[in-house]
């Protein structure tokens, strides 16, 4: 099975994230209509109704933090429309439009597939297939980075496993989405918007690094 396939998601067990995350049961009951209520998007005061931003190394984005641990890809994916489509769409709607389910949303394919949906066909998948990044796959996804942002439309990016940022916090997941928002360094430093740390929302970290947290899967740009 191609890698790029493993579901993701956040769980209990093997969660492991500096600075606090969003978890749940494995196996979740059926939501009553309160703990429906509870889980609307929560969308940063500091960042909402951000206007697009002029500097060409940030995109001028909307951060949420996702309602619930299977929640990322569309959470990611909305952070990501935000700035490139303009708009905020419904984490549900962008959840049924994945086929996310409570084991998560299988790959980076359908998190471009979706995103093309919204933004007239402008994303693009890239796979890295193999378990540590390459040094072209490392410039390649700079390069993606650098590219998207000054078109002001974010990465999304499917992550698995342990990953530091530049503070020396771990940021650990048995699978999980993030939106990349901007880069400075010429592009071998990238700030990570993650739906899962609604504490800090932001964080930077060595493209490298992000290269190697997203082996063996994919990233939209």
């Amino acid at each position: 099975m191609n890698p790029i396939f493993r579901n993701s998601m956040l769980s209990v067990a093997g969660l492991i994230l500096t600075g606090g995350a969003i978890a749940g049961p494995a196996i979740a009951a059926q939501a009553t209509p309160a703990e429906k209520a509870a889980a609307a998007p929560v969308v940063s005061e500091k960042s909402k109704g951000a206007a697009p931003s002029k500097d060409k190394s940030r995109a001028g984005y909307e951060y949420q933090a996702q309602p619930n641990f299977y929640y990322c890809g569309p959470t990611s994916t909305g952070m990501a429309l935000s700035a490139a489509a303009g708009k905020t769409v419904s984490l549900d709607e962008l959840a049924e439009k994945l086929g996310t389910t409570e084991n998560g949303t299988d790959s980076a394919f359908d998190i471009t597939r979706v995103l093309n949906e919204y933004t007239d066909g402008k994303y693009k998948t890239t796979e890295l297939s193999t378990d540590v990044a390459s040094k072209e796959q490392i410039e390649r996804l700079r390069a993606d980075v650098k590219a998207a942002l000054a078109a002001g439309e974010p990465i999304v990016a499917n992550v698995l496993g342990n990953a530091y940022d530049v503070d020396g916090n771990v940021r650990g997941f048995p699978g999980h989405y993030v939106t990349v928002v901007e880069y400075k360094d010429n592009g071998n430093t990238v700030k990570i918007a993650d739906p899962a740390a609604p504490d800090v929302q932001e964080y930077w970290m060595e493209t490298a690094e992000l290269a190697n947290w997203i082996a063996g899967r994919g990233y939209s740009s």
